[in-house]
Parts: C-alpha cells; structure tokens; sequence
C-alpha cells in the first residue's frame, strides 16, 4: 500500500504534512493499545489506519484523526477506548484543585496565574503522548511560571471583561479542571463552555465536563462532532449559532488552533506548542505556553460598543 506524495511544488492532492504521518500511525497503536490488549486487532488497526490515510490524502489533519479513531471504535467495539486513562487524569488534576486554588489566592495576579494554569493543563494531550504520566503533569504544572510564555495578557483580560458571551472551547479530560479555575476569575454567568460531542482521543464530553464540576460554573454544550478539533461545517447548528453570536472565544489546545486559526471570529488561542508543525506555524519553541490572538478576527459589536463606553467614562 502507497501512500500519496505531496510534491514539492505545483499541484498535489495531499493537504496534510508529511510529518504526521508517523504521529497518525504511533496515536494509532497507542489508542489500539488503550482498547485492547489483543495483538491482531492493534495489527488491524494499523492496516486500518493506512487505508483512511491512502483513501483520504485531500483531507486535513484533524479530519484524518477523526476517520482513523472512528474505525478505530468500529473495529474495537469499545465506545471510548480513553475513558480509564480520562477518569484517572480528572482524578488527578481534581485533587490538586485546593492546592491551586489556595496559591491563587495569594499570587498578585490572580488572571495570569490562572491563564498559566489552563495552558499549563494543556499537557494531558494523549494524542501527543499516550505514554503521559501522572509525574509529567505535576511537573508541567510545578513550572507554570518558569515555562516560556508568548502572548498579551493584558489585551485577553480586557477583552473578556466587556464581553457579554464568551464561549470556551475545551479540549482534553483532566485539563479541563485547570479550565474551571481560569473560567472562576471570568465575570459570572458569561461563559458557555463547548465539548466534544462524542469520544475522540482524551477530549472531554459531557461526561467528563460533569466529572469536573464545570457544569457548577459555566453552562456546557456540546459541538457535536467528534472531530479532534473544532470543524465548524461538521459541528451541529446549535453549536454553531452559539459561536456566532460569541463576542469572544478561547479556544484550548493545538487540535482547536489548527481547525480554527482561519475563521473569522474573535478568537483567543490557549495552548501548549507541542508539535514541530505547530511551533513552526506560530513561530514559536516547542514546549512555549501560547495565548494567540486570532489574526482574521474581528471585534464583536458589543465589544467594541463597551470598550468605547469604558474609554468615555475612564476620560
């Protein structure tokens, strides 16, 4: 079996890079390996996963991870082969929740740390690493403020005081907690938080939002889609309708950046770089916590209307 080759210029009908494909193929084996211990099925599951990257080279990243974990659930029979590592990760980042929630009562800036926090989160990816331990996400979290970090805190925080709706885009199971004490520094009752509408990879549902407590501090929906990202034409309607009236959006994780650096809405990009596409995309090094503003993006009308009235009344 061949794949398709891009070539290095002119026409080619492979839109997704080259380099993933040893990553579509390791996520692969390592989900397999999640839902079964049995070695003919985790070989089926490999030959599987060529033939979605053979049939559907016209088709971007994110698109060939959904096919691929979608066969995946078929071939398996298991619904959501993370659910074990989702709960273990949810349990971990929850017994941590006091000791965050005390040291951000005493920091100086209690947004920035929290902002930090969420990024720092970011690292419970299993389709970066299937192989993440408990002992790499304390550490992740112990250099929350020591890590790298590119990005206007300032402008994020000013943008999310005047906005009526915000709209948070999670990502991953256990990162999700992080996301709740980011979301409890933001004006109350302004933010809906969107999961995935069925299982992809460790991405959270509605289950794991509830396993959280965010449904204690934000109103939750889901997209829809169980797309490893955010794909605006194979999310449901209801989705949809709530990100366009959103005057402001965070968006969690490289999967999200990726589906959505191009739409035109006010987008903000919480995320660790994790991949060499990424880093080379954003310009930015490996292991850097990201807040992007999205560069198509314009001001949502309220917003705008706000800031103005702010800018009046502050002389």
């Amino acid at each position: 079996m061949l794949l398709p080759i891009a070539k290095e210029s002119g026409g080619s009908h492979m839109i997704f890079p080259l380099d993933c494909i040893p990553c579509f193929l390791r996520g692969a084996l390592e989900a397999a390996r999640f839902a079964t211990s049995d070695v003919e099925m985790h070989a089926e599951v490999m030959q599987e996963a060529l033939q979605v990257l053979t049939d559907n080279s016209d088709q971007p990243a994110t698109v060939l991870g959904q096919r691929i974990h979608r066969r995946l659930r078929e071939l398996t029979g298991i619904a959501d082969p993370y659910l074990d590592a989702k709960r273990r990760f949810t349990t971990l980042a929850m017994a941590l929740v006091p000791e965050l929630r005390a040291e951000l009562s005493r920091v100086e800036d209690p947004f920035a740390y929290a902002v930090r926090l969420a990024i720092a989160g970011n690292i419970i990816d299993l389709g970066a690493n299937g192989n993440l331990s408990e002992v790499e996400v304390n550490l992740s979290l112990r250099r929350v403020l020591s890590e790298p970090f590119n990005g206007d805190l300032a402008r994020f925080h000013r943008t999310l005081l005047v906005s009526e709706r915000i709209l948070y885009l999670a990502d991953n199971a256990g990162e999700i907690v992080f996301d709740r004490l980011l979301i409890e520094q933001l004006p109350p009752g302004h933010v809906t938080v969107a999961v995935r509408g069925g299982p992809i990879l460790n991405d959270a549902t509605i289950a794991d939002a509830a396993a959280a407590g965010l449904d204690q501090f934000a109103t939750v929906i889901d997209n829809g889609s169980d797309a490893p990202g955010t794909i605006l034409d194979d999310c449901s309607a209801a989705f949809r309708n709530v990100f366009n009236r959103a005057d402001v959006i965070i968006a969690k994780g490289q999967g999200n950046y990726e589906t959505l650096c191009r739409a035109s809405a006010n987008i903000f990009f919480l995320l660790k770089v994790k991949c060499p596409l990424v880093a080379a995309q954003t310009g930015l090094s490996i292991g850097t916590q990201a807040l992007i503003a999205s560069a198509t993006g314009k001001r949502h009308p309220a917003e705008i209307a706000k800031i103005s009235e702010v800018c009046k009344h502050s002389g």
